[in-house]
């Protein structure tokens, strides 16, 4: 069983990298971008489906996401 997990900053946390993002962007002359936030995506095949999603939130939880500045979703299929 595949599946996604999708880990982006909460709101009001800073995010240089998305700031950084947003000025090269600018720099190379793409306009009309108001804003920028960076995230990351993590793909994982479990070995089998059994209470796949609460073992995949306990993942997020223990360890693939710092729960405590950012959100994470997850996506099976």
């Amino acid at each position: 069983m595949k599946a996604r997990i999708f880990i982006t900053l909460k709101s009001g946390v800073l995010d240089p990298q998305g700031q950084a993002i947003h000025g090269a962007l600018g720099a190379l002359g793409f306009d009309g971008i108001e804003t920028v936030r960076q995230g990351k995506v993590i793909d994982i095949e479990l070995a089998d489906g059994e209470n796949a999603e609460a073992r995949l939130k306990d993942m997020c939880e223990k360890l693939l996401a710092n729960t405590v500045i950012e959100d994470y979703r997850v996506e099976i299929g």
